[in-house]
């Protein structure tokens, strides 16, 4: 059996007073979601194991069968692996290209600041911190720091703290290792400030990416082999460097789609084409879209809408057109990323399972609140793709 599963990340939420008391996976206009709802059994998915933090790592570890408290060794190595870094024995930090105005952080994107912009400052970064350790361009304003020391330190991911002073979640200087990531990250403002991307950017009305940001480290995981575990050859599709990633430990294909962002102006067609393709040699594909969860952190709930709406449209209906009848189709958040709050939380996720292994059973669209209600009741996400196979 051919099996596809596709994550819109960040999509689910909490009812909203704006939107009248409703979600936006209830207000948006998905026929096709509501499609496989209805033709298929629905459920609740606990994708963020008790007690840890709700990361899209760990959510889409968890959807892919994976156990997080077994394989998890942080989020930047696995964003490492899609750069293609070696690291060794060597610790991986994700780096974000943050804006910090009058010590607060107030925008984890940098403006969501080009590639090509973002390219020239992380070479002006590694000619003036030569030896602490070298950074690597990732895509738009997230980026890989590799270093040999720092693993043990606490640090913060900057989505969960826009609005806040950064003095409270720098890295603490009671250790060596975090003395040094302080003083890193305090110090790239300098380099930053006096750049000409940075200079142009300001008299453009653009936000400035006026620090970096350290988070997510670890070391190079060691994921069973997708093939080995389900049986199945496995293919990936996203424009982020964490699932491809992922897909990278996992031994699976890493397509890359032409125009695809990990931004509202991805390539859904594009990303629906792909994986038809794919289905044609592969017997699974994981197809991730970030949009709604950058909506999510934005604060913007008709964005929000509008981005499930696009989702539902360009990329799911286009899949359920092109699959064969035989092809069992999932769809699901990786986890919910609320308007109110701006920042992932670990609630189960709805989803819905279209397959000849699996009766109807009566829910009529896809959303929170219906999905609850469905036959499958609650599941542990690392079961959905038991549920797909039957077996």
């Amino acid at each position: 059996m051919k099996c596809l599963v596709v994550i819109g990340d960040g999509m689910a939420d909490h009812p909203l007073e704006e939107l009248g008391g409703r979600t936006p996976l209830e207000v948006a206009d998905t026929p096709n979601l509501d499609h496989v709802a209805e033709q298929g059994a629905c459920g609740l998915a606990r994708t963020v194991p008790e007690g840890m933090h709700p990361g899209s790592d760990i959510a889409n570890l968890s959807i892919l069968g994976y156990e997080p408290r077994k394989v998890y060794t942080g989020r930047a190595p696995l964003e490492a692996l899609s750069l293609g870094i070696e690291l060794g024995a060597r610790v991986a930090f994700r780096c974000n290209l943050v804006t910090v105005e009058d010590g607060v952080l107030t925008d984890f994107t940098a403006g969501h600041i080009s590639t090509a912009e973002a390219g020239k400052l992380i070479e002006a970064l590694n000619s003036e911190f030569a030896g602490e350790g070298r950074f690597y361009t990732g895509l738009g304003y997230r980026h890989v720091f590799v270093c040999d020391y720092g693993e043990e330190v606490k640090t913060t991911p900057p989505h969960d703290i826009v609005g806040e002073r950064i003095a409270q979640h720098l890295p603490s200087s009671a250790s060596e290792s975090g003395r040094r990531l302080r003083e890193l990250m305090l110090r790239s403002a300098e380099v930053l400030a006096a750049h000409e991307v940075n200079r142009r950017r300001a008299e453009a009305g653009l936000r400035e990416a006026s620090m970096i940001w350290l988070w997510g480290q670890g070391k190079k995981p060691a994921l069973e082999p997708f093939r080995a575990m389900t049986g199945m050859r496995g293919a990936v599709i996203s424009a982020v460097d964490l699932i491809k990633g992922i897909g990278v430990a996992a031994g699976m294909e890493v397509l890359s789609v032409p125009g695809a962002t990990g931004y509202y102006d991805t390539n859904y067609e594009g990303k629906a084409e792909h994986a038809l393709e794919a289905l044609e040699r592969v017997d699974y594909c994981y197809v991730h879209v970030e949009a709604p969860d950058e909506a999510g952190h934005e604060g913007d709930a008709e964005l929000k809408v509008r981005c499930i709406e696009e989702f539902d449209r360009r990329l799911l209906g286009r899949l359920l057109d092109g699959c064969d009848e035989g092809t069992a189709l999932a769809v699901l958040p990786d986890h919910p990323t609320p308007v109110r709050v701006k920042t992932h939380t670990a609630e189960p996720v709805p989803f819905a399972v279209l397959s000849p292994a699996l009766e109807r059973d009566g829910v009529r669209e896809f959303s929170e609140r219906a999905c609850s209600g469905g036959a499958l009741g609650m599941i542990e996400a690392t079961a959905l793709n038991r549920l797909l196979t039957g077996r």
